[in-house]
C-alpha cells in the first residue's frame, strides 16, 4: 500500500534524451522513421495499450523539439513529457523519477523504465512483467537467456570461452518501486547502464522474466531495417484482424 492507503499504481518512464551516436544518424535515433512513424512513436503506442498503467512519462532533453513532432498527439490523460533529460541514461531516469514524484506518484508506486529505442516491445510483454512483479518485494526485468556462445577477447583475439548457462541479456522494461529505485540510482551514480544494476548494488536480486528476441534495442545502422521489417509484418497481421 502507498502512504495514503491506496493500492500502488504503475507508471511507465521512457528515457528519450539520448543522441544515438552509434546509430550514425543525423538526428537522434529515437526520431528516425520506421514504417512511416518515428521510432519512439511505436514505443509509446505499445504502452498506451496497457490498461494497468496510470501514466506514461517520456524524459527528453531540455531543449528537445523532436518529440513533439514525433508524437504530436501525446497529450492524453496521464501522458507527460518531462524535459529533464541528463547527459547519461542514469541521470535522465533519476531526473524523471524526481519529476514523477513531485507531480503525481508516491514512493511505493511502481515504475517501468523502458528504452525509447526498444520500439518492438509488445503490450503483452509489458503486461506479463507487471503481473509477475507486482507481488514481488524487489521487482524485475524482461531478459533473454543467452543463446550464442560467449567469448572474451584481448587485442581482437579470443582468449576464453565463457559458460553461458546462467547468462541473460537484459532488456526493458525494468520494473521497481519508485522510491527504492531512486535511492539505488542516487547511490550508484551515473555509470550504471540499467536500473537492475543499481538495484543489485544495493544487495537486491531482481526477477528475470522471459522477454523476446524481437525486443532488441535499435542501436546500429543495420538494426533499423530489421526493426522496420518486423513492424510492417505486425501491421499486416493487424490489418487482417
Amino acid at each position: 500500500m502507498t502512504t495514503d492507503g491506496t493500492k500502488p499504481r504503475f507508471f511507465a518512464l521512457i528515457p528519450c534524451a539520448g543522441a544515438g551516436s552509434r546509430a550514425a544518424t543525423q538526428s537522434p535515433k529515437q526520431y528516425q522513421l520506421l514504417a512511416g512513424k518515428a521510432m519512439v512513436w511505436h514505443t509509446v503506442q505499445s504502452f498506451r495499450r496497457v490498461t494497468a498503467l496510470a501514466g506514461i512519462w517520456v524524459v527528453t532533453a531540455k531543449n528537445d523539439h523532436g518529440f513533439g513532432q514525433a508524437c504530436p498527439d501525446f497529450h492524453h490523460p496521464g501522458e507527460e513529457q518531462a524535459a529533464v533529460g541528463g547527459a547519461t541514461r542514469a541521470l535522465s531516469v533519476r531526473n524523471g523519477l524526481q519529476a514523477l514524484l513531485q507531480q503525481t506518484a508516491e514512493p511505493d508506486d511502481w515504475v517501468l523504465v523502458h528504452d525509447a529505442a526498444r520500439c518492438l516491445v509488445t503490450p503483452e510483454q509489458i503486461t506479463r512483467l507487471i503481473q509477475v512483479c507486482k507481488a514481488d518485494s524487489v521487482g524485475g526485468l524482461l531478459a533473454l537467456p543467452l543463446a550464442d556462445t560467449l567469448k572474451s577477447s584481448q587485442a581482437g583475439r579470443v582468449i576464453a570461452t565463457i559458460d553461458r548457462t546462467d547468462k541473460w541479456l537484459a532488456q526493458t522494461p525494468q520494473m521497481f518501486r519508485i522510491g527504492t529505485l531512486q535511492a539505488a540510482l542516487d547511490a550508484a551514480g551515473e555509470a550504471v547502464t540499467d536500473e537492475s544494476s543499481a538495484m543489485q548494488l544495493q544487495g537486491l536480486q531482481p526477477l528475470l522474466i522471459n522477454g523476446s528476441a524481437q525486443n532488441f534495442k535499435v542501436t546500429y545502422p543495420e538494426d533499423f531495417a530489421l526493426a522496420e521489417a518486423i513492424l510492417k509484418s505486425r501491421m499486416k497481421v493487424d490489418d487482417v484482424r
